[in-house]
């Protein structure tokens, strides 16, 4: 399950002294929460009540431990723009303002409890007001990055049939234009200092709203939200969860992996339109009563990252593989992370050097981690033994965890495709060594065969980074008449390395990858490119590359 590999984590934290001598500043925290794997999952139960709703039973009861004098004066909720603008919520406020747009979206918008709400905002306040107000009202929380093209919101609206959306004035026009095609949509809310024609203005409305609401009472396996994938093979896809599976299942995160409590002040840099940031900047840490803090950052900027973590009190640091990427080539002599006690990573692996350049510059190891992962199995769905690679699949009969997402929304074929026997099939590739820990190999898809050899393009992309010339990289298969396949590498080069001879630069990446894993798994093709293709959350389309090797035969 999900805390298998996060949990485990920890266990790292003590670190020998020979290792530490190496690194100067190197920090030992012991974690907050447990002493030891083993007795965290000894000690470790949650049990699922018939009815769950984390705004009632969480958010509400740090309210009245807030009131009790129970809490630290830690706000619930800090967020800042960068030019000087801040709020600070205590849970007593986020509860009155989350009511008041709860009445707003039950009121002037005349939604019932099922009803789907879109949200596409960047990362203000109103966010995660949004999120609470769906809790409070059972309406059903869809989020969407503001990224999104015209014909991506035309996708997400007439999919998910949903209501209502909520937005701001630059992604408004694009909603006007399709919104004639969206029978469903009958609630325009826009997120603005100036009015509308055709929109309910939130800020006017909040300021005129009652905070008298009471909360609906939802059963724990009622659907909370759904999500769109990614799209990294075909269109997004709707996931749904419940209202126990993030709010309770999440516990598990904020407790274990990210080891918050009450004292901490939380800050995840993830785009509001993606799961991560749900997990990380909604039910994680307020789970833990902790202090989610926000910036505003309209695009990813090292230099405001680093200064924001040197002059804010932030404990607890969550950001993708490529920001902590884009964080280490910056000059970071200057900044000193006082408060800075625990950073993390997720979404994609980090790279061995990376991890090592953030530890000597910070003092601090970057623990990731993995939201799928119980049991290797091979094609048949039998469990593998420790060694050997296979499937990574989580068992789901007889007992479904509560924490995996129910199904694929509107899709029973594709939700069935991902069953294999008593597990449900995450699409990764690993293997789990003898001491009990899981290894990830790979996505499926992106296993690479040459010569009989099975490769993961992550490992020699974790070689090719450590070669100064290269700013990123992406490692697919492309056909080869003798071979079958073999390793081709999409290269971005840093900056001073561009006007190097090519050819050249081409043997000194391969010679270099040679040395640092396997001979056989170093890139026979190398081509250097501008930028690699993205998914709109910044994971690289590996399938896009490779079927682009592939359509030339």
């Amino acid at each position: 399950m999900k805390v298998l590999l996060q949990a485990r984590c920890f266990q790292c934290l003590a670190i020998p002294g020979s290792v530490r001598a190496l690194h100067k500043d190197y920090r030992i925290i012991a974690p907050q929460n447990f002493s030891s794997y083993e007795l965290m999952k000894q000690d470790f139960k949650l049990e699922i009540p018939e009815y769950f709703n984390f705004a009632a039973d969480v958010l509400d009861q740090w309210t009245k431990k807030e009131k009790a004098g129970e809490r630290p004066s830690n706000p619930a909720f800090w967020w800042i723009n960068g030019n000087g603008e801040e709020v600070r919520w205590s849970f007593e406020e986020l509860g009155s303002l989350s009511r008041k747009f709860a009445n707003i979206l039950t009121e002037a918008c005349d939604l019932q409890r099922g009803d789907r709400v879109i949200a596409i905002l960047p990362r203000i306040p109103e966010w995660w007001l949004a999120n609470v107000a769906c809790l409070r009202t059972g309406t059903v929380f869809i989020p969407g990055t503001t990224q999104l093209t015209q014909k991506d919101i035309l996708y997400r609206l007439q999919s998910s049939k949903a209501k209502c959306i909520i937005t701001n004035e630059v992604l408004a026009p694009a909603v006007d234009a399709i919104a004639p095609k969206c029978e469903n949509l009958h609630s325009k809310l826009i997120v603005s200092q100036n009015p509308r024609e055709g929109w309910e203005n939130l800020k006017e409305m909040m300021k005129h709203a009652s905070d008298n609401h009471t909360c609906v009472k939802t059963k724990h396996n009622e659907t909370m939200a759904i999500y769109f994938t990614s799209g990294t093979s075909g269109s997004p896809k709707m996931t749904e969860h419940t209202h126990s599976s993030f709010g309770l299942g999440l516990s598990i995160n904020g407790r274990f992996w990210l080891d918050l409590t009450s004292s901490d002040i939380m800050w995840n840099t993830s785009d509001t339109g993606w799961a991560k940031s749900t997990w990380s900047s909604v039910f994680s840490p307020w789970t833990q009563g902790t202090c989610v803090f926000a910036h505003y950052l309209p695009r990813f900027e090292p230099t405001s990252i680093l200064q924001t973590l040197s002059k804010f009190p932030i404990t607890v640091f969550c950001s993708a593989p490529t920001a902590y990427r884009m964080l280490v080539q910056t000059d970071m002599t200057s900044y000193k992370f006082k408060s800075l006690k625990h950073c993390v990573s997720a979404g994609e692996p980090i790279t061995p050097e990376v991890s090592e350049q953030w530890r000597n510059r910070t003092g601090l190891d970057i623990y990731e981690g993995y939201g799928q992962t119980e049991t290797i199995l091979d094609v048949n769905g039998n469990v593998l033994p420790p060694g050997q690679e296979g499937d990574i699949g989580i068992r789901v009969l007889p007992n479904r965890p509560f924490g995996l997402f129910t199904r694929y929304v509107d899709d029973p074929s594709k939700t069935a495709s991902t069953l294999r026997g008593n597990f449900y099939i995450t699409g990764d590739r690993g293997y789990m060594d003898e001491d009990g820990y899981f290894w990830f190999v790979a996505r499926s898809d992106d296993i690479i065969l040459s010569s009989g050899y099975r490769i993961g393009p992550f490992e020699v992309e974790s070689a090719l980074m450590e070669h100064p010339a290269v700013s990123e990289s992406a490692v697919v298969s492309s056909p080869d008449p003798i071979r079958g396949e073999v390793v081709k590498a999409f290269i971005v080069l840093n900056p001073g390395y561009k006007s190097h001879d090519k050819e050249q630069l081409k043997k000194e990446i391969q010679e270099h990858v040679k040395k640092t894993t396997a001979p056989y798994k170093y890139p026979r093709k190398v081509e250097f490119i501008q930028e690699l293709p993205k998914t709109i959350s910044g994971k690289i389309k590996r399938n896009e590359l490779r079927k682009k090797e592939w359509e030339t035969i």
